[in-house]
């Protein structure tokens, strides 16, 4: 997929494909790369594909929290002059989506979340993951799926660099403190687009019980389970996660 990046308008993003426009938005922890297959996959599927990097550390301190990082939605959507598109977030990804429907709502043709914030998660553990100890990092990322192998030794890195970096560790308490405040609880009966919910049945960072209010809150969605699979279904079980998600769009759902 890194042949596909581009960086132009002061944006970095990822986009392949033709047809309606699926923006692709990934969690605190995850890369561009764990929607790799999911890119792949829609953009050779009849849909245009954006995944944009979002600007987790590169945000002011005091801007690094959910409502800042919808405003970075809207302004790469007036960027790439996208009027309408099916949102695609895991974990804070999907948050942001949340966000951005409840105050852009025009915007917003579909929902799809998948693990994802917005209700309640469980951090990576009681606490910020302690500096400097790399096995308790490779064990807790290796928490977020039901496979650990599926916590390659690059992600974990990625992981570990991120909380050593004193910068980074504070803008990642920023983002989630941020999302602590901003339950959506109450914004989800409003959002009338279709919405389909795709979750692990381990999940251990937002539990199945979270999928489940969600389906009961949103006004207009599905739920499907994938068995033996954790917080990034997309990653974990990428065929299963594609199939359900080109159905559920070829459906006549949107």
């Amino acid at each position: 997929m890194t042949d596909k990046l581009k960086t132009e308008g002061g944006f970095t993003y990822a986009e392949a494909g033709e047809g309606p426009t699926i923006i692709v938005l990934h969690g605190l922890m995850g890369a561009l790369s764990n929607f790799g297959a999911t890119f792949n996959y829609f953009s050779n599927n009849g849909f245009k594909v954006l995944i944009p990097e979002l600007p987790l550390y590169s945000l002011p301190l005091i801007k690094t929290n959910v409502k800042n990082l919808a405003a970075f939605l809207k302004d790469f959507l007036e960027y790439k002059e996208i009027d309408n598109a099916i949102l695609l977030g895991n974990s804070l990804g999907g948050h942001i989506a949340l966000y951005f429907t409840k105050h852009y709502p025009e915007k917003v043709k579909a929902l799809i979340l998948t693990g994802s914030s917005g209700l309640y998660e469980k951090a990576m553990g009681d606490s910020f993951p302690k500096r400097g100890n790399y096995e308790y990092i490779e064990q807790k990322a290796q928490q977020v799926f039901y496979d650990p192998k599926t916590a390659t030794k690059e992600l974990v890195d990625d992981v570990y660099e991120t909380v050593n970096d004193r910068m980074k560790a504070l803008k990642t308490l920023s983002i989630a403190k941020s999302a602590i405040r901003h339950n959506m609880a109450n914004d989800l009966l409003h959002m009338q687009q279709p919405a389909c919910l795709i979750w692990g049945k381990q999940d251990g960072v937002t539990p199945p019980e979270v999928a489940e209010d969600f389906n009961k809150l949103l006004p207009n969605s599905d739920l499907f389970w994938i068995d033996k699979c954790g917080h990034a279904a997309m990653m974990e079980k990428p065929e299963e996660f594609n199939t359900i998600l080109h159905n559920w769009l070829t459906s006549g759902n949107i």
